[in-house]
Order: structure tokens, then C-alpha cells, then sequence
């Protein structure tokens, strides 16, 4: 069996139980070397083998799996944050399909929660925003044009982008032609929950420029929205006295 499991967004204690668990009694893991925490490889028994996925291509990584299955063991393929979310992880699951090889997923805490919690921050303001769109510049691969940045912007709604610091220029403008204002809150959040973590408030205006001086190159999350600031938003309606609920009568305002 081939278990795809979410390493979290990096401190070690984020990775979920089920996913701690899948660690400690695997035979083979392949892990994201380039952006799991390490520390994570210390959950593995004495005679466990491991790959650095970062070396690997994508037959290299089947083929690993495929003489593990053969000898009868279990195996751990270690992404960071959640699979699901760019973890390229679809692509090995057509391959463990065509070879007959079982496969189960175990979700994990995503870099865009890791730093949300950083920032003390809630992604759904009333009033303010109600949508997040998860998105990336387009770079050496690209992305549907549908699909761009500008595109997006035109929503005004919050976003996250992955896989962009590096291009902090061009999410600037990306983001002003699609219709945000230059003044629009802006954070750029190195490393969520590592160590050496590091977070910066900004604006779209002066997001190169932030970048630049904090010296944020990569392995960066950036987030568009005034969901940052967390001003002028409503207070929820589920625990105003006035709204009923399921569990709760609404109180009756006195004449």
C-alpha cells in the first residue's frame, strides 16, 4: 500500500496524528527533500528506507514504489503542507492505477492555514470577504490563461498565491490591471510555522519592494486582501444575540 500523506506546513508537531503514525510503521518513504522539515524522517523505525524526492523524477519515484510493492511493504509518500494542493500527486496516483498498486490519502495542514495562524488571521470576513482563490503566477510552467492573476483580481476577493515571491513584480502589476487598489493589504509569509519564520505586512504597492528588503527569494506564501488588516468587517451573525440558530433562540430586543 502506498499511503500519500500531508507533512503539514513545517513545524513538526502540525503533521497530523494519522500521518504521524503512517511514519513510525512504514517500510519505504519518499519525502519532498526540498520542502518537508526533516525532523519529520525522525518518526521513521531503525531499518526504514528513505528517498529525497527532490533528486527524483517522476519514473524514478514509481519505480521505488513499484519494488516496495513487490517485497510486500508499506509505503509512505511524504508532500508537504496538503497533497491536494499542488502536490503533483494525481500524476503517481494514474501511474499506481496502470501497475495495480493501492494507494490511500492522508490529508495535511496546508501552508495557507500555517500561515493564516501566523498572522492570527481569518481568511472569511463578513462584509469583507467570503471567497479565497489559491492560485500562482505563471512562470517556467504555466498556468490557463482563464486562469492568470489579472483574471482573478477582477474578483476583489481574498487570495493566496504559491510559487510567486520570486516574481513579486509581476504579481504587482498582475494584480493592479486586474482591478485591486494599490493601497490593498498585502502579507508575504516566509517559511509558515518553521523556525526561522518570517512575516511581513505590506501592500500590493510595496510588495517588490518588501520582498526585496527582507531578502524573501522563495518558499514564500503571499496573500492579497483586506482580510489582512482585518478592518471594518461585521461581527458574524452565529454568535449575535439578535440571530437564532439550531441551538439558540434569538433574543428579543426590549421596547
Amino acid at each position: 500500500m502506498v499511503h500519500f500523506v500531508g507533512a503539514g506546513p513545517g513545524a513538526v508537531d502540525l503533521i497530523t496524528v494519522r500521518g504521524m503514525k503512517l511514519l513510525q510503521k512504514t517500510d519505504v518513504i519518499i519525502y519532498a527533500g526540498s520542502l518537508v522539515n526533516p525532523e519529520l524522517l525522525d518518526y521513521a523505525k531503525e531499518k526504514c528506507s528513505i528517498y529525497d524526492s527532490s533528486r527524483m523524477t517522476l519514473e524514478e519515484v514509481i519505480s521505488v514504489m513499484e519494488a516496495a510493492h513487490r517485497e510486500k511493504k508499506d509505503i509512505v509518500r511524504l508532500h508537504t503542507g496538503d497533497p491536494g494542493i499542488f502536490g503533483a500527486v494525481r500524476e503517481q496516483m494514474d501511474e499506481l492505477d496502470r501497475l495495480g498498486i493501492e494507494y490511500e490519502s492522508c490529508p495535511g495542514v496546508s501552508s495557507i492555514f500555517g500561515a493564516a495562524a501566523s498572522l492570527n488571521m481569518e481568511y472569511t470576513l463578513p462584509d469583507v470577504s467570503q471567497s479565497v482563490i489559491i492560485t500562482r503566477m505563471a512562470g517556467r510552467t504555466p498556468v490557463p490563461e482563464r486562469e492568470s492573476i489579472q483574471a482573478f483580481a477582477s474578483h476583489g476577493a481574498t487570495m493566496v498565491l504559491f510559487l510567486s515571491v520570486g516574481m513579486a513584480e509581476q504579481v504587482r502589476q498582475e494584480l493592479l490591471t486586474g482591478g485591486y487598489s494599490k493601497d490593498t493589504p498585502a502579507a508575504v509569509v516566509y517559511k509558515a510555522t518553521w523556525a526561522d519564520e518570517k512575516k511581513v505586512i505590506c501592500t500590493i504597492d510595496t510588495l517588490p519592494r518588501a520582498v526585496k528588503e527582507n531578502h524573501i527569494a522563495k518558499t514564500a506564501l503571499i496573500i492579497v486582501g483586506s482580510v489582512v488588516t482585518h478592518t471594518s468587517y461585521r461581527r458574524s451573525d452565529l454568535y449575535n444575540p439578535n440571530f437564532a440558530t439550531e441551538y439558540r433562540e434569538a433574543v428579543k430586543k426590549q421596547l
